[in-house]
Formats: C-alpha cells, sequence, structure tokens
C-alpha cells in the first residue's frame, strides 16, 4: 500500500499527506526538508545525464519502504512523490501519481504553482483528493492480494488433482488378480445385540475387521480397507462364525 504522498517544488515540500504511521521518518520536520532537498537534487542530476534515461524509483537498505517519484514536465523542479511498501507494485504507484499530476495541474493553474510563497497550507484543498487516489489504489491491491491468494489455491488444487490422477492411473495399471471365491462373500451380524470385540477377541486385526463388518462390504473389500491378507481376514470371520456372531451372505 501507499503510506505516503509528497508534492516537491523547488526542493521544499509543497503538500505532504501521510497514511500510516505518523511518524513516518519521510514525513516529519527536517527529515521531511532533507527528503525534499536530495529528491531536488536528484531531478537536476537526472536532468544532467539525459542519456542515463529518468529516475522512477528508489530502495533504502534500512527502511522497508520504497520511494517512487515523478518529474513535472510542464513546471521545473516540480516532483511528485510516494512511499509504498512491498503490497504495491511499482508500476501501480507510478500510475498514481501520473493521476495526481494530471488533477493536480488541473485544480490548480501553473501560475499558482509557479508563485508559491512556500507555505503548504496553500494547497490543502488537495488532500481529499489525495485520499481518493490513496483508497482506489489500496483496493486495488486488496483485489490483486486475493487473486493472488485464489490463484495459490487453484495451484494447489490443480497439483493435488495430478497427483490424484496420476495415482488412480497406476492402480489402473495393476495386473487384475483372480480372488478366491470367499472374498466376494459379504459378513453380517448374526447377534442381536452389537458386542464389544475385545471382550472376545484378540489382536488388532481381529478387532478391526469385527468393526468394519456392516452388512455390505465383502471380506475382500474390508482386506482392502485394512490392508490385510484376505486369508487372514477370511479366517477372522469364520471364527466369528463360529462364535456365533456373525454369518456370511
Amino acid at each position: 500500500m501507499i503510506h505516503d504522498f509528497i508534492i516537491i517544488k523547488d526542493g521544499l515540500p509543497l503538500l505532504v499527506k501521510n497514511f500510516s504511521n505518523p511518524s513516518n521518518t519521510f514525513c516529519n520536520g527536517d527529515s521531511l526538508i532533507l527528503v525534499s532537498g536530495f529528491f531536488a537534487a536528484l531531478n537536476s542530476f537526472s536532468d544532467s545525464f539525459e542519456d542515463l534515461g529518468t529516475i522512477s524509483e528508489l530502495k533504502l537498505s534500512n527502511n522497508e519502504l520504497k520511494l517512487s517519484f515523478l518529474k513535472e514536465n510542464t513546471i521545473p523542479n516540480l516532483i511528485y512523490l510516494a512511499t509504498y511498501d512491498e503490497y504495491s507494485k511499482g508500476v501501480n504507484v507510478q500510475r498514481v501519481l501520473r493521476k495526481i499530476s494530471k488533477t493536480f495541474l488541473t485544480k490548480f493553474n501553473i501560475s499558482q504553482v509557479l508563485n508559491w510563497s512556500g507555505r503548504r497550507n496553500e494547497f490543502e484543498s488537495f488532500e481529499e483528493i489525495l485520499k481518493k487516489f490513496h483508497k482506489e489504489e489500496l483496493e486495488e491491491t486488496d483485489s490483486k492480494f486475493k487473486e493472488r491468494v485464489v490463484d495459490l489455491f487453484k495451484s494447489v488444487e490443480e497439483k493435488l488433482n495430478e497427483e490424484k490422477d496420476l495415482k488412480a492411473l497406476k492402480n489402473e495399471r495393476k495386473p487384475v488378480q483372480d480372488l478366491p471365491i470367499y472374498c466376494s462373500k459379504v459378513p453380517n451380524y448374526d447377534y442381536s445385540q452389537k458386542i464389544n470385540p475385545k471382550h472376545y477377541l484378540t489382536g488388532e486385526l481381529s478387532q478391526n475387521v469385527y468393526n468394519h463388518i456392516d452388512g455390505t462390504k465383502s471380506i475382500g473389500e474390508i482386506s482392502e480397507k485394512l490392508e490385510a491378507q484376505h486369508e487372514k481376514v477370511y479366517n477372522i470371520c469364520k471364527n466369528l462364525i463360529k462364535l456365533g456372531f456373525i454369518k456370511l451372505l
């Protein structure tokens, strides 16, 4: 998001609007004067080396904010500056600065700017317009962030689907084995009340087999779910039949 807008004229802050931390280094007292003078000097440096192109962005190593600035071509030494964080893109901030430039010179005529007395309150009425541009950029940044989150989820979902499809394909390629006839048998309760298998059965597999019996799953299906050998599951079912707890359908 954009944190500050600063309009600089002849190395002095003509208008400043802060949208985040009021103690921001760029917007307070002597620091603001130094920043304004620095960018005015940087602007002069850029003009002296036209072949190198213009400077539009800076990043300070000890500050998370970036600085984007735009030189006004119609008025000498007039610069539009914005500080912003990682959630905004430099190209978007530059677009906002161009809007500010166009709107500023529409609201105030060139002679007003050229004859500025140095008092910052002369252009305070423009702050409402800066608020509007800031809100628009904030909404756009939020929208882009949500789009990136949605794209990320879609990417993860596509990856999971690819892995799922690959797993299904591998399963399809597994050779089909001839299963014993008893694998198609469906065990069902043959007892009026469901028992606690722990009271009668020993071994975790025996108890798990009993818990999976519901009258719909076959011995083969129960074996697959428990990743157990068909013969072992069948033998457990035979023991349950002997105990009078189930029958095979």
